[in-house]
């Protein structure tokens, strides 16, 4: 998974790596003059040798322009250092920026992320024999993490702490995955000694009803149901009240797919929303959708402010960009990765996994 971005990401350290040597070998041919202050510490037996700058600035003609830079970098090829500058990184970067973008990485994410790049590299110093990869990765994790761990919010502690039943709907467009997301976080749940309630609240969508029911009887969950165009709000309402009465610790209510366009389909999700106070409302959407997840996600919480994110179909996913891009642009954390078929095939999304996933060998 993530292979494509995993590629991009490894690209980048090695143009650096690249770009140090040649820089560094520049610099060398050179031979730059020792600077004052070494050749100070290399004749100790000279006269007044700390006051050698002083004299040598005094004697510089009125409004000479300084070398910038160029004595920060002999003191430090003395010292076995050399500094990156913004200059050096700027090609490097404008690569990585394109590359970003070509893996579904949303334009104002792939900028932050580019901007906190420069700031962790630009002046660092390195030393000449080492691989400047480490410093590079760091860069590139850091800069990662921050978008993905903002907002955060850890799924498990929320349903622990939260007063039961704690009512959970999802949202999203037709054949994102709703359906079957809904069927394994109730194993997940049941896996961690909850019990569930599975509302139909997709009333709309022919054969939805019969497709949610055929998971809750294989995983042996509890489902209310209405019929067919039956009022979606009223169904939730009516799980809701079955968990108090029966005890039940979560509700899972499945709601009809649907488009941001679809006007009178989202004045029924701020119904829902009003009648029943969900706990947490979460977008589905297939990873593998890349830059549509993205704007239908950055919708979704327009009209209906959401918690958070499932993406399905994660395993499937080569360039790993809808991820970053979605947490940056709702300010909303992605909870869960499916990865697969199987009711089990579900990872709870850390941001610290999918960062080691993008950076592995």
């Amino acid at each position: 998974m993530f292979d494509k971005l995993k590629e991009k990401l490894n690209d980048f350290k090695k143009t650096i790596d690249d770009k140090v040597k040649s820089v560094t070998q520049a610099e060398k041919e050179q031979k730059p003059e020792t600077a004052p202050e070494t050749r100070a510490q290399e004749a100790p037996q000279a006269a007044a040798p700390a006051q050698a700058p002083a004299r040598a600035k005094e004697t510089a003609p009125a409004g000479a322009k300084q070398p910038s830079g160029i004595f920060d970098k002999a003191v430090a090829l003395t010292r076995g250092e050399l500094i990156l500058s913004e200059k050096e990184l700027e090609g490097p970067l404008w690569d990585l920026e394109m590359a970003l973008l070509e893996s579904d990485v949303a334009l104002p994410v792939a900028e932050s992320i580019i901007e906190t790049v420069k700031k962790d590299m630009t002046g660092q110093r390195k030393k000449l024999l080492s691989s400047t990869g480490d410093m590079t990765e760091d860069a590139l994790r850091h800069a990662i993490s921050d978008i993905l761990n903002v907002n955060t919010l850890d799924f498990d502690e929320f349903v622990r702490n939260r007063e039961k039943p704690v009512t959970i709907i999802f949202i999203g467009v037709n054949g994102a995955g709703k359906t079957t997301t809904i069927a394994k976080l109730g194993q997940y749940l049941k896996d961690h000694n909850y019990s569930v309630a599975i509302a139909a609240g997709d009333t709309f969508r022919a054969g939805a009803i019969e497709q949610l029911e055929r998971h809750a009887e294989k995983l042996g969950i509890k489902m209310i149901k209405h019929q067919q165009g039956a009022d979606p709000a009223a169904v939730i309402y009516d799980a809701v009240a079955y968990a108090k009465s029966n005890k039940k610790d979560i509700v899972l209510a499945d709601t009809a797919g649907r488009l941001h366009t679809n006007i009178n389909l989202m004045d029924q999700l701020r119904k829902i929303s009003r009648v029943v106070k969900p706990d947490l409302v979460i977008f589905v959407d297939e990873a593998i959708a890349g830059n549509d997840a993205v704007e239908r996600a950055k919708l979704f919480n327009d009209a209906v402010p959401i918690n958070g994110t499932i993406l399905t179909k994660a395993d499937a996913d080569s360039k790993g960009g809808a991820a970053i891009s979605i947490a940056h642009i709702t300010g909303k954390p992605i909870l869960f990765l499916g990865m697969g078929q199987e009711y089990k095939d579900i990872k709870k999304f850390e941001t610290g996994w999918f960062v080691d996933r993008l950076f592995e060998r």
